[in-house]
């Protein structure tokens, strides 16, 4: 099955679309389609809200998807996955519309991901705690593996793309270089980037650590879809003793204005997080 490489199309966040991206999220709508639980779907890779099969036009819910996180590493076998979140359908006559999809992040029902990699991983949760499974291929069925995660509140990871360094505010190059022990008050945390979310988060989720993708002069308004990835993720983080920000407030309580919207993300241990907060707010306030 030709499966590797690009599609030869843009997709609506004007990025190119690999043959695995088109073929998950067909996958996707096809799974939730026809459950009679699903009114409105939405994902990263289509601009409008995507209806449900009109037996269901009923359901109530809204799931919202990154159908395949970390496509651009596809042809050279780096860890990808699949972000899923889960609200509850807040209009109450005819079909479901775009303002079911607008809901604050701690409205979410459900959230998690499946990380494919040397196994097939889902982190799932439900608003009380977070629960790790694991594909068996004997049986097709995922088995609990861990259960009730709990991240290290301080971790010894940080995560983030360094070749941005030069487009990043003076607070962002602060944050590093203390991650990094340069300055004084650095941490010294070992630096651990693999270029895709899922993988990144999973990892920081499990040993601890820090992921950041911060606003910068190329892209002022972030980089991460609120709804699709930085929202289900911060879910996970919370219900793990994590914490998730945009850089000054938590990322659940941001009030969506539109389905692609954007944002910076700061997702992790919780004192990491903090910490990266207090620091882009003191170098602000010297700046100014």
């Amino acid at each position: 099955m030709d499966i590797l490489g690009a599609a030869g199309r843009i997709n609506v966040q004007g990025e190119e679309q690999q043959k695995l991206d088109v073929l998950a999220n067909e996958v996707m709508k096809e799974a939730l389609r026809h459950t009679g639980r699903v009114s409105l779907m939405a994902s990263e890779e289509e601009e409008d809200p995507i209806p449900a099969d009109p037996s269901a036009a009923s359901g109530k819910y809204v799931v919202l998807f990154d159908p395949l996180d970390g496509s651009s590493n596809i042809d050279v076998n780096v860890s990808i996955g699949t972000i899923f979140s889960i609200q509850r359908r807040v209009s109450a006559d005819g079909c479901a519309n775009v303002i079911d999809c607008l809901q604050k992040g701690r409205e979410q029902v459900a959230a998690g991901y499946v990380m494919y990699g040397s196994s097939t991983v889902m982190v799932y949760s439900a608003g009380n705690g977070v629960h790790c499974f694991t594909l068996d291929p004997v049986i097709g069925e995922f088995r609990l593996i861990n259960h009730d995660v709990e991240t290290p509140t301080t971790g010894k990871y940080y995560s983030i793309n360094e070749s941005n360094y030069t487009r990043w505010s003076p607070g962002y190059q602060k944050v590093v270089r203390c991650f990094k022990g340069v300055d004084d008050e650095g941490t010294g945390k070992n630096a651990r980037y693999i270029g895709s979310l899922v993988a990144d988060f999973h990892r920081n989720l499990l040993t601890g650590g820090v992921f950041m993708y911060p606003a910068d002069t190329k892209s002022p308004k972030g980089k991460l879809r609120l709804l699709y990835e930085a929202c289900p993720l911060a879910f996970v983080a919370e219900q793990a003793g994590g914490a998730a920000s945009d850089g000054t407030r938590p990322i659940l309580d941001i009030e969506p204005t539109e389905l692609h919207q954007r944002t910076p993300l700061v997702i992790g241990s919780r004192d990491d997080v903090a910490f990266v907060e207090r620091t882009l707010q003191e170098v602000e306030a010297t700046v100014q």
